[in-house]
């Protein structure tokens, strides 16, 4: 791990953030540290456990290239991170990912009435599969919706070309699914069946 002090620059800010993803929503063990069944760890607890795990011996590279880990770094990168992936307790304390898990956890989000329309994107090689099973969560535990095209545009470009999906989250509310809303606004739904979506033209 990078000992140095300075202000870490942006790539060290996207490198932690990554970091912070992957420990966070998928591989908590990566570190030897445990989630609680909301998802939270304590900031000491997990600056240690990273410290620890950047200086074993033979430790990745995304582990040593890391700089110096601080609870004050860690609350630069929750706020300087644009997509607003990470939330903190109210005592800025602990941490946890707003959502995109593929651990068991419970977020505890309350179930809400969606806009009438939401948004989903991804790549046009999942269209013709979409179009029979609908939207399923994959290794999350829901799938993910937007309210703004935009939003989704750039979600679908990350797996090649992208689509944009209209959801008729309206007719998905009365026929009684569920949708909860993370910390940074990511609608949240179990599964959008395919009689319920269409493709945005354009």
């Amino acid at each position: 791990m990078n000992t140095e002090t300075h202000t870490p620059d942006a790539k060290q800010l996207e490198s932690v953030s990554r970091m912070l993803s992957k420990i966070l929503r998928h591989e908590p063990q990566l570190v030897g540290v445990a989630l609680d069944n909301q998802g939270w760890i304590g900031l000491v607890e997990l600056i240690g456990a990273i410290e620890r795990t950047a200086r074993v011996p033979l430790a990745s590279k995304s582990f040593r290239s890391l700089p110096t880990m601080t609870v004050e770094l860690i609350h630069t990168v929750v706020a300087a991170n644009v997509k607003q992936r990470f939330s903190l307790s109210a005592d800025g304390s602990r941490i946890r990912a707003a959502q995109g898990h593929s651990v068991e956890v419970d977020l505890g989000y309350a179930s809400k009435t969606p806009p009438a329309v939401l948004y989903h994107g991804t790549a046009v090689g999942n269209w013709e599969r979409i179009q029979v099973e609908g939207l399923k969560p994959g290794s999350r535990h829901a799938a993910h919706l937007s309210t703004e095209t935009e939003t989704a545009r750039r979600v679908g470009a990350r797996h090649g070309m992208p689509i944009v999906l209209i959801v008729d989250a309206a007719r998905m509310h009365t026929d009684g699914s569920t949708f909860t809303q993370s910390d940074n606004g990511v609608w949240l739904t179990e599964h959008v069946p395919a009689r319920c979506l269409t493709l945005l033209d354009g």
